[in-house]
């Protein structure tokens, strides 16, 4: 599928952001709460992968290179 484009720090903070982001969607009642659902979803998707398609757009790869 993609290759591997994220490092270890990446995939941390990606999957802290993605739980932030669902724990205010089920606690928040505004119209931005499907927003922040999308962010979750896509951060803890893109952590659990270890790629990021806009990275590998990029260039950017935050990956240690053995």
């Amino acid at each position: 599928m993609f290759a591997k484009n994220m490092g270890q720090t990446d995939r941390i903070v990606r999957t802290v952001v993605g739980v932030i982001a669902l724990i205010l969607f089920f606690t928040m009642a505004s119209g931005l709460k499907w927003l922040a659902l999308v962010v979750g979803i896509v951060m803890l998707a893109t952590a659990a992968m270890g790629s990021c398609p806009p990275y590998q757009l990029l260039g950017i790869n935050t990956c240690r290179r053995d």
